[in-house]
């Protein structure tokens, strides 16, 4: 018997390979699953100018950012913005100014649909062969109301999904698997509405079977007994014991340099 409805991760048309240089920009999907692929040792820049949350602000991030990696995830949080009344520019961040500044509005499914097909477009600009990913946060906003915070997600929902189909783009279930596979309140932080730690770590287990290539999977299981060996705190540092077991640790770190060019710690 199934006690659970599981969602399908469709395979993208590439593979995440081994310390792969890549950009993650937008909502909470972005920070934690891309803090996690740093702690892998891959080479990530996550929200180099800040959390984004709507898909003009991630448009932003993308146009001030040097450079295009090859692998590009782009989280969308919300639809709403501020918009500033004295120039009538959508803001990414009030920076604590009063509300009265700005003016708060809700972008139709055609205007983030623009920005995302903007961004793809500047992102193929730079650079032909890159590989963008969409996915939508599955965290929920008490402050719109739930029934308002659907609306949002829903808006969001479609118009990633109208974009992926019309630019060839994957689309990661993030959104999906949270409300639909992880439905249950032990997958949420104690405010309940913030995945919790376990539905993260499922989450990259996802990623992990469908977007990581065999040779970064294999690094993986070569880095991880490493990584769990350096982040050992002994209870007698200055031992002899446990000063051979990291000449041991650092032997194994000049292996994994060796084998892999850009690995670092």
């Amino acid at each position: 018997m199934e006690f659970r409805t599981r969602v399908q991760v469709g395979s993208p048309d590439f593979l995440i390979e081994p310390m792969e240089e890549m950009l993650f920009v937008g909502s909470c999907f972005a920070e934690n699953i891309g803090r996690r692929f740093v702690e892998e040792k891959f080479r990530a820049t996550v929200n180099p100018f800040g959390v984004m949350y709507n898909p003009v602000s991630i448009l932003h991030t993308v146009q001030r950012f040097e450079g295009t990696p090859r692998v590009v995830f782009l989280t969308l949080g919300t639809n709403h913005v501020y918009r500033l009344r004295e120039t009538g520019e959508i803001v990414d961040n009030c920076q604590k100014r009063p509300a009265s500044l700005f003016s708060e509005e809700q972008l139709s499914v055609d205007e983030c649909a623009d920005a995302l097909r903007q961004t793809v477009t500047l992102l193929r600009s730079r650079r032909s062969d890159v590989h963008v990913v969409l996915t939508v946060s599955p965290i929920r906003y008490r402050k719109y109301g739930y029934h308002e915070s659907q609306l949002s997600k829903a808006t969001l929902l479609l118009a990633a999904d109208k974009v992926a189909a019309q630019e060839a783009l994957a689309y990661f279930p993030a959104y999906e698997i949270v409300m639909d596979e992880l439905r249950d309140y032990r997958f949420y932080k104690e405010d309940m509405l913030h995945p919790s730690d376990q539905a993260v770590e499922y989450l990259w287990q996802q990623l992990e079977q469908h977007y990581l290539s065999p040779a970064a999977r294999q690094f993986l299981e070569e880095w991880h007994p490493v990584k769990e060996a350096l982040s050992h705190r002994p209870f007698h540092p200055d031992s002899e014991e446990y000063k051979a077991f990291m000449d041991k640790t650092m032997l194994r770190v000049a292996k994994l340099s060796e084998k892999y060019p850009t690995f670092a710690l």
